[in-house]
């Protein structure tokens, strides 16, 4: 294969690889754990009653 075709190939095979990661950066949810509602129902509370 001509060494243009490779460089070709190699650069296609980048680009994608690039563009896989840019979405799943974008998609990114981070995890919630350890959530506590009832505490942030109060902070919401609290801070509606003094504003």
């Amino acid at each position: 294969m001509p060494v243009r075709l490779q460089r070709k190939a190699r650069k296609n095979k980048i680009k994608a690889a690039q563009r896989k990661v840019a979405i799943k950066r974008l998609m990114f949810m981070p995890v919630i754990k350890c959530l506590d509602v009832e505490a942030m129902r109060k902070s919401f509370a609290d801070a509606a009653s003094t504003a």
